[in-house]
């Protein structure tokens, strides 16, 4: 469903047109003036707008100007007298989608808004797989030879052209998410957005948000009406990480919309239709949680309609030299050594570690090494797994005295915000304020990252 603006200085021509295209299933937001218009640019996420060229005070091409200043890519299509086509052809110029020249049929008008909606998908996407791109490292291809990897591909070559739900287990670090977007990637969704939320980086309240989009005032802090990962998914595929964190409550609305395919933003009760193909990934052994009370049984079975194991690394160990060759190629071309390599006795002792971090260890322990080493090629004592600092790094669950680092008078809230507020502006600093990447490596999304930074005062330093 596309929510779409439509701004005009005839209150019976928005009467009319508002209901059309609420018949049509758009989610409609009106204004009689550009100036309203604008406001509802700025609180609203919006996929379309629609605008009259006459209008007293700002007129049509001032609007569009306006809109194109605030948000290049948000399709504009405005709507001019057939005596005034060469404005429309400015307005093109200018930057707007299409024009319609009065008088239109409604048809021609539901084609052109679709349309538009459709071609505004594909530029959020394809922005949102470059920001994916510069803030994660992982590998592009699925690697190996091993018969337990044989059988993964042979399940992704199944499943793929169905529209079923997949459950994706195994341990950290095994590669589930690359999985799910080679689902995706090879599905009749192929084309349509491929949304993923890591359900463990959030309270349940931020989640739901997260989940499903919120309305403005829905909250403290929801300033602006946004869709959620649901809605952007639409027609697509959304990948649940670490499903099996997700609280109780949240779990009967996530039933709903496997069930009914429909559910309703936060502080909304406007009921929303989404065609979504749900793909979920966890390390937990949900059965154990389901007995547990943990998780629902038929959200469960709903979920794992088609199971996929991944294996860990240490169960396939004849695909080591592949997967080190395949990394050292990747870093070979990002940080310009051509001559990067790995020596025998290198790959000898990577054969010998335990891998307790799997594909994503592997990964890691290659990048450092093809970074220190001292020529071109890597040698066993540039090998340093992740494991090999377990030891160093403090223990999550150890008991820390705060009291030495706050006053005694301090309260709660005030402990909690100074550490959250630290921490974002660490993960910024050890960034270069890059929001993606920051944004990762809090395990948090860019969206709450850039609403943090606000609520904290964050700014780069200069």
């Amino acid at each position: 469903m596309y929510s779409i603006l439509v701004v005009d200085d005839e209150p019976n021509y928005l009467i009319v047109l508002s209901e059309l295209l609420k018949d049509e299933g758009f989610e409609v937001f009106t204004a009689a003036s550009g100036i309203d218009g604008l406001a509802i640019v700025d609180e609203v996420d919006l996929d379309i707008v629609v605008t009259d060229m006459q209008m007293p005070g700002m007129d049509g091409m001032q609007f569009l100007q306006e809109v194109k200043g605030r948000q290049a890519d948000l399709p504009v299509i405005v709507i001019t007298a057939f005596a005034e086509v060469d404005k429309a052809v400015r307005a093109m110029q200018a930057g707007a989608f299409s024009y319609l020249a009065k008088p239109f049929s409604n048809d021609e008008l539901i084609i052109t808004l679709k349309k538009a909606g459709h071609h505004y998908s594909l530029i959020r996407e394809n922005t949102r797989l470059r920001d994916e791109i510069k803030g994660k490292s992982g590998f592009s291809g699925m690697v190996g030879k091993n018969p337990k990897m044989i059988q993964v591909y042979q399940l992704i070559e199944k499943v793929s052209p169905t529209h079923a739900s997949v459950l994706i287990t195994g341990e950290s670090g095994t590669g589930k998410e690359l999985v799910a977007k080679a689902i995706h990637m090879n599905s009749p969704r192929e084309t349509q957005p491929f949304i993923a939320v890591n359900c463990a980086a959030l309270s349940e309240n931020l989640l739901e948000s997260e989940l499903f989009g919120h309305e403005k005032g829905a909250f403290t802090g929801a300033v602006v009406m946004r869709k959620g990962r649901f809605e952007l998914a639409d027609t697509g595929t959304i990948f649940l990480d670490e499903v099996g964190e997700i609280p109780l409550p949240l779990q009967s609305k996530l039933l709903r919309v496997l069930q009914e395919k429909t559910f309703e933003r936060v502080g909304s009760g406007k009921t929303i239709e989404v065609d979504v193909r749900i793909i979920s990934a966890t390390n937990k052994d949900l059965r154990e949680e389901v007995a547990a009370g943990r998780f629902r049984e038929d959200l469960f079975y709903r979920l794992n309609v088609i199971p996929i194991t991944l294996p860990a690394l240490r169960e396939r160990m004849d695909d080591m030299r592949l997967l080190a060759e395949f990394f050292v190629e990747k870093y070979r071309k990002e940080l310009a050594k051509p001559k990067l390599q790995i020596s025998p006795d290198a790959m000898k002792l990577l054969m010998r570690l335990p891998w307790e971090g799997n594909i994503r260890e592997l990964e890691n322990t290659i990048e450092r090494a093809a970074i220190l080493c001292a020529g071109d090629t890597i040698e066993a004592e540039d090998v340093q797994p992740d494991t090999l600092y377990a030891e160093e790094k403090p223990s999550m669950n150890q008991e820390i005295d705060l009291r030495q680092f706050f006053a005694e008078d301090a309260g709660l809230n005030d402990v909690l915000h100074a550490i959250e507020k630290s921490m974002l502006t660490q993960a910024l600093m050890d960034t270069d304020y890059v929001q993606a990447r920051a944004a990762d490596k809090l395990g948090i999304t860019k969206s709450l990252l850039q609403y943090k930074m606000k609520k904290y005062r964050i700014k780069k330093r200069k």
